[in-house]
C-alpha cells in the first residue's frame, strides 16, 4: 500500500488571517506538487485531512490534479498534536493508496512510528507543501520517496 504524507502549503500568519488559509507561495506550491504528481503517475483513492484551513486548501488542490475516487475528506485526529496511534491503526487493513495531508509535528511522529516504531525518531524534514511517500507490506513500512517544491521549482527555495 502507499501512503501519501502532505504537509499542507506555507499559510498566512495568525496575524494576517486567524483561520491560516494558505498564502500566495502555498498555493503555487501546493498546485506545483500536486501537477508534478499527476505528471508522475502518483494517484491516491482519498484524500484526508485535518479539517484546519491551510491542510483543507492543499487537500483540495491535491484532489483538484488527482481526481481521487474517494474524494477529499476532512478526518477527526490529524490536528498538530493529536495522538498519531489512531491514526496508525486507521491504515491497518487499508489496500487503496491514501493520502494525509496535515501538520508538524503529527506527520513527523507518525512517519517516525511507521518506519522505525519510535515516534520521536525523525527520518525524513517535511517542508511545506512536500510529499513523502510510504511503502506499506505486512505492517512494514518504509519510504519510497521524499519531494520537496524547492527540487521542483528553485523559485520556491528560501
Amino acid at each position: 500500500m502507499k501512503l501519501y504524507l502532505v504537509r499542507h502549503g506555507e499559510a498566512k500568519s495568525k496575524s494576517e488571517d486567524p483561520t491560516r488559509p494558505l498564502n500566495g507561495m502555498g498555493l503555487r506550491n501546493a498546485n506545483t506538487m500536486a501537477a508534478w504528481m499527476r505528471k508522475a503517475g502518483e494517484s491516491a483513492a482519498e484524500i484526508r485531512h485535518s479539517g484546519k484551513k491551510r491542510a483543507e486548501q492543499t487537500a483540495e488542490i491535491f484532489g483538484n490534479h488527482l481526481s481521487p475516487p474517494h474524494g477529499v475528506l476532512s478526518t477527526p485526529g490529524l490536528k498538530p498534536n493529536d495522538d498519531i496511534l489512531p491514526a496508525v491503526d486507521m491504515l491497518d487493513g487499508l489496500q487503496d493508496p491514501l493520502m494525509i495531508v496535515g501538520h508538524l509535528p503529527f506527520l513527523s511522529k507518525l512517519t517516525s512510528y511507521l518506519v522505525t516504531g519510535e515516534q520521536d525518531t525523525e527520518v525524513v524534514r517535511f517542508q511545506n507543501a512536500g510529499v513523502v511517500c510510504l511503502v506499506g507490506e505486512q505492517g512494514h513500512w518504509s519510504v519510497a520517496w521524499v519531494v520537496a517544491p524547492s527540487l521542483i521549482m528553485p523559485e520556491s527555495r528560501k
